[in-house]
């Protein structure tokens, strides 16, 4: 599988116990600048944008695009996460092809499982739409939460390297591991 999709990639949105995965509109275009250019959301992953840098950038719609989901929750965004096939030019030690899961979600949503739950429930559709195919996932070692989550998806450690000025973890999920180990909590 060379794309994650085309235009129709997600046949409905993505339910949970509380949250709805689903894709872009327009209505999330102020949450995506609030969680860009919040100083607690970027500070493992390069800093904030400036707020007024995204006003000008940002297009009216947010852009929809294969993998990437907002995460609703009583019908706000409170997050976004994405599957993202790395290409060739990006800098990164994720290898081109490889699919990586990504997250952010607002300060507010930190601390109640929605993470978990948001990313648990992509990684079963991804498992369905690509069965067999790996996922990777980097975070800095130095942001505990992220790397209590990715223990708990059941991600485990390829590398540890050093880029942007921090030690960064590397790990994978399987789904084939997936359904032979669950996923482990700490």
């Amino acid at each position: 599988m060379t794309e994650l999709g085309t235009p129709n990639w997600l046949p409905g949105p993505l339910r949970t116990d509380r949250l709805v995965l689903r894709e872009p509109e327009a209505r999330d275009r102020a949450a995506f600048i609030e969680l860009f250019s919040s100083p607690e959301v970027g500070t493992y992953v390069g800093g904030p944008r400036p707020r007024d840098e995204l006003e000008n950038e940002l297009p009216g719609s947010p852009t929809r695009r294969p993998g990437l989901f907002v995460i609703e929750l009583g019908g706000a965004m409170i997050g976004i996460i994405e599957l993202n096939r790395r290409e060739e030019q990006r800098r990164t030690h994720v290898r081109a092809g490889e699919v990586e899961l990504g997250y952010l979600l607002m300060p507010e949503a930190w601390g109640h499982g929605y993470a978990a739950e948001a990313c648990t429930a992509a990684l079963g559709w991804f498992a369905d739409a690509s069965p067999g195919e790996p996922v990777v996932l980097c975070t800095q070692i130095a942001n505990d939460r992220s790397m209590r989550l990715a223990a708990m998806l059941g991600f485990t450690e390829v590398r540890r390297y050093e880029a942007w000025g921090a030690a960064q973890w590397m790990g994978v999920w399987s789904p084939a591991l997936r359904r032979s180990a669950g996923p482990r909590s700490d």
